[in-house]
């Protein structure tokens, strides 16, 4: 506990459920942070500190997010089921959980950097010329303004889209969101989300028709709006917003590379609002010096990010997400057999 003299025994030894196979891996974990923190010339009580927030325990947790932000399994079911074996859990740690996700939202924005620049410029230029074809319609139909807007100005309906596609899950997030941080942050619920993920994935491959959309600029309005509709499923710790939105881009037509980097579009307003809104209500919550480990973990899961990013793309042009699917499944299983249902 912070500010607590250092207790006789470790945290793990209290954690709820525990189980044989749950304590050897926090052992070796604990072992190994403790290792790195071994020079230190700290007090004990502090360097216990450290091993339950600090630099080590930021880097684990930056390497998960890193890992599984953007792949279809689930990054805040991973960083709670880590959380749960390291002992690390309570309000600091779903702070610090959410808030490391903003590493991951900048690689995004560092891989796609150039497609960005270009398309906000181009849609700069287009509002414009939108603007123009608005004053100058005279008798022309709404209509065919804007089916004329729509042909000639993609990049703005694009971005327009990927706002469409964000409210349904930030309505209901906000709405819902300290219920949810309060009662289904469990191992327990992330083994239910992910088997029925899992389950799901294997269901929409195995009956996919053929893609229509094969350009990330050709989603259509009312496709943004169903795929915002199915992250709504992200809320559910280990659902996975990237498999949630991955396979709602799948369900509307769109081929599994260009669902894939919708995500990843979508992951930016979606991500962005959801870590500033965390680090905002954990204002009291994180000490100063809590802010220099938040930072390793941040750039950890910045790094990891970007490779994951690269290779995940370069996966589904030749892959299906099966291989995803079966992991989830097993997984979920195996969280059950080391937490109990």
């Amino acid at each position: 506990m912070r500010g607590e003299p250092y207790p006789r025994q470790s945290r793990f030894s209290r954690q709820s459920s525990p189980s044989r196979l749950s304590q050897t891996l926090a052992i070796a974990v604990e072992a190994f942070i403790n290792k790195n923190n071994a020079g230190s010339t700290q007090p004990i009580a502090e360097r216990h500190r450290m091993n339950e927030w600090g630099p080590g325990l930021a880097t684990i947790l930056g390497i998960v997010e890193g890992l599984t932000e953007f792949l279809p399994v689930s990054s805040t079911g991973h960083l709670i089921l880590v959380g749960h074996i390291l002992g690390f859990d309570g309000e600091l740690a779903a702070s610090a959980e959410i808030s490391i996700q903003l590493g991951a939202i900048l690689a995004v924005i560092a891989y796609e950097r150039q497609k960005l620049a270009s398309m906000i410029g181009h849609a700069g230029r287009e509002q414009q010329d939108f603007a123009i074809m608005i004053r100058t319609r005279g008798t022309t139909p709404w209509a065919t303004v804007l089916r004329r807007s729509w042909a000639t100005h993609q990049n703005l309906w694009f971005l327009f889209g990927l706002g469409l596609a964000f409210l349904p899950a930030a309505a209901i997030g906000f709405l819902t969101h300290s219920w949810i941080k309060s009662h289904l942050f469990t191992p327990q619920t992330v083994a239910v989300s992910s088997i029925v993920g899992g389950i799901i994935i294997l269901a929409v491959e195995a009956r996919r028709d053929q893609a229509r959309v094969h350009q990330l600029e050709q989603v259509s309005l009312p496709s943004a709006f169903w795929i915002g509709v199915a992250q709504c499923a992200s809320l559910l710790p280990g659902m996975s917003r990237s498999g949630s939105t991955i396979i709602g881009g799948l369900l509307v037509g769109l081929d599994r590379k260009v669902a894939t980097e919708y995500s990843f579009f979508l992951a930016l307003p979606t991500l962005i609002v959801a870590t500033c809104y965390q680090m905002w209500k954990s204002r009291d919550v994180f000490r100063q010096d809590d802010y220099f480990a938040l930072g390793v973990g941040m750039l950890v899961s910045f790094v990891v990010a970007w490779i994951v990013i690269a290779a995940f793309l370069t996966f589904v042009k030749r892959h299906t997400l099966r291989p995803f699917a079966y992991y989830r499944i097993l997984m979920g299983i195996a969280v059950f057999y080391i937490f109990g249902f």
